[in-house]
């Protein structure tokens, strides 16, 4: 990528990880590597789809994205080249902890295109 972040993390404002985010901010956000991109959300607080991008990985919560490293790592390696975003959605998460964010992020360094991980829900 040739920008100077690598990951966009796109949340709804105000919700759970937006909230914990501003309490105590994982170092990868406080040092600009992740970039976050309040989304509104709808009447029942979720995100709708992606309105950009290529969905290539979805999880019920953050913790898969630990669990599912390698699967993390290979979407994005794999992914052709292209013009729209790669994006993994995450259903429902309360927090995001610098561990889940480290995954992702180490794969879209290396990604040809830019990496939104998205949350739609409050967990």
């Amino acid at each position: 990528m040739t920008s100077e972040f690598s990951l966009i993390v796109q949340l709804r404002r105000d919700g759970a990880v937006d909230r914990n985010f501003r309490a105590d901010p994982p170092p990868s956000v406080v040092s600009g590597q992740v970039v976050l991109d309040h989304v509104a959300a709808d009447i029942s607080g979720r995100l709708g789809p992606p309105e950009v991008g290529e969905v290539v990985m979805s999880v019920l919560s953050p913790e898969a994205l630990t669990r599912e490293q390698q699967e993390v790592q290979d979407v994005i390696r794999e992914a052709a080249a292209g013009d729209e975003p790669l994006v993994i959605i995450v259903q429902a998460a309360e927090e995001l902890r610098e561990d889940e964010l480290g995954v992702v992020l180490a794969a879209a360094v290396h990604a040809r295109r830019p990496v939104i991980l998205r949350v739609m829900a409050d967990a």
